[in-house]
This record gives structure tokens, C-alpha cells and sequence, in this order.
């Protein structure tokens, strides 16, 4: 039977293969980029650098890592942190010729965009969250689990709000926010935003 825990260091690469695993709308993602490490260098890796407490993972019998959840308690705060400090040492990130284009591209502009203005969200729901389970332990209520314990956690440090974005394409991933509580905001096209108040 899984368990739920708390991240604890030596997750990091398990937790970035996960994150490959499930970076295309919920779909293997391997190939994809120019780096498959870019996913994890995004998404997952800079919050169990800067926040390992608001982190859980759901660790399978024979102690392997099988989903997780990340976050902030502050978006904007944490936005500013990965573009002072995170995204300079995290690597060099020209893109090389066949990188130009495309996906890899889209993500690295999004990276240097991060902490570059104001959040969209940050203001109402100021934490927000990224969550992946692999096809092994979803259905199963971990997913719920994972973000149960993130939302405890925020409650106790009295933050107000909770958002996070999906790929539109992703329903599976859109109709379990939905059914955890989560309420649509308005949304940049190809994405779906919910919110979460907290307090």
C-alpha cells in the first residue's frame, strides 16, 4: 500500500523524472524538448529548493516515489526568487538552432519572463501549487491527499487563497480541481486557472 510523507532530500531526481513523465498533458513527455530536463527545472526542482516544507510525495511499498505535490506561500516572493537566483544558476539557457522554435523555445521564454511583473493571481490566492502522480497511484484518492496536506499546511500559516494553472487539454487534470473544490478563473488561452480562498 503507498503512503503519503513529507519530502525529504534525495527526492529531487525522482521527483524530476515524475514530472517528465506526466509534462504533456498528463503524458510522457520524454523527447519532447531539446532538455527533458527543462520540465523539472521549472516546474518542480526550484519549490523543494526554496519551500522542502510545503512538499509531499506518495512513496509506494517498495519505497519508490510515484507522485508528489510542490508549492509556495507566496507567489510573488517566490517569482522573484527564481529569476535572482534560481533560473541564472540553474543553467545555460540559449537556445541551441533546433531549439529556437517551438516548445523548448515557448518554455525558455517563459522562464525569463517569471518574476518579471506582477502575478496574474497572486494577489487573491497568493500560494499556488503543482501536483503529478504517475499512472500507478492515480484514481486512487492520492491526488487528493497530496493537496489536502499542502492546504493544511497554508491554513495553518494563514494564507488566504490557493491557485494553480492546467493545460486546458488536460481534463482529466481539470475535473479533479474541479471535484477538490477549486473554482475556474479567468484564463490565458490553451490554459484553465482555479482558485482555492483559504481562510
Amino acid at each position: 500500500m503507498p503512503r503519503l510523507r513529507p519530502f525529504r532530500s534525495g527526492d529531487e531526481p525522482a521527483l524530476a523524472e515524475i514530472c517528465l513523465r506526466t509534462a504533456d498533458e498528463g503524458a510522457d513527455a520524454t523527447g519532447m524538448l531539446g532538455d527533458d530536463a527543462l520540465w523539472a527545472e521549472l516546474f518542480v526542482l526550484p519549490y523543494v529548493a526554496r519551500h522542502p516544507d510545503l512538499a509531499w510525495v506518495v512513496e509506494t511499498d517498495d519505497g519508490h516515489v510515484a507522485g508528489y505535490v510542490v508549492g509556495t506561500d507566496d507567489t510573488a516572493a517566490f517569482e522573484e526568487w527564481f529569476a535572482r537566483d534560481w533560473w541564472p544558476r540553474s543553467a545555460s539557457r540559449e537556445p541551441r538552432p533546433a531549439e529556437s522554435v517551438g516548445r523548448h523555445a515557448e518554455l525558455l521564454r517563459y522562464a525569463a519572463s517569471r518574476g518579471t511583473g506582477p502575478h496574474r493571481y497572486a494577489e487573491e490566492y497568493p500560494a499556488h501549487l503543482h501536483i503529478d502522480l504517475l499512472p500507478e497511484v492515480q484514481g486512487q484518492g492520492w491526488g487528493r491527499r497530496l493537496v489536502g496536506s499542502l492546504v493544511a499546511r497554508l491554513r495553518e500559516r494563514g494564507t488566504p487563497g490557493l491557485h494553480l494553472v492546467a493545460s486546458a487539454g488536460n481534463t482529466g487534470a481539470v475535473a479533479f480541481y474541479r471535484r477538490l473544490g477549486f473554482d475556474p478563473l479567468a484564463s490565458e488561452p490553451g490554459e484553465q486557472a482555479f482558485g482555492m480562498r483559504l481562510d
